[in-house]
């Protein structure tokens, strides 16, 4: 039987739930790229609305994103684990912060 990607695996991460300071949001980008404008922007609100914090990795500096991301750009995980590429839904982001 195939492998399911982690990105669309359950997860058993059913600990307890974390203060919006304790969590962390991770944009990876590249300079010059539309859609890391676009996800930067619902990054941005929804972090503020919510205080969580939030930073960005450009992969044109550090080889190791470089190579396990180029092809997904943009980004986003979620406490060090892959939320989403491509294009960020600010509902579903919104929610996997409030657990």
């Amino acid at each position: 039987m195939a492998r399911m990607s982690p990105m669309f695996r359950r997860s058993d991460r059913r600990t307890e739930r974390k203060a919006p300071e304790d969590r962390l949001v991770t944009l990876i980008r590249k300079p010059g790229c539309h859609l890391c404008d676009d996800a930067q922007q619902v990054i941005e609100k929804v972090c503020a609305d919510l205080g969580v914090p939030w930073e960005k990795k450009d992969i044109t500096e550090d080889e190791e994103l470089h190579r396990q991301y180029w092809e997904q750009i943009p980004v986003v995980l979620v406490d060090g684990a892959q939320h989403t590429f491509w294009r960020v839904n600010e509902e579903r982001l919104r929610k996997v912060l409030a657990q």
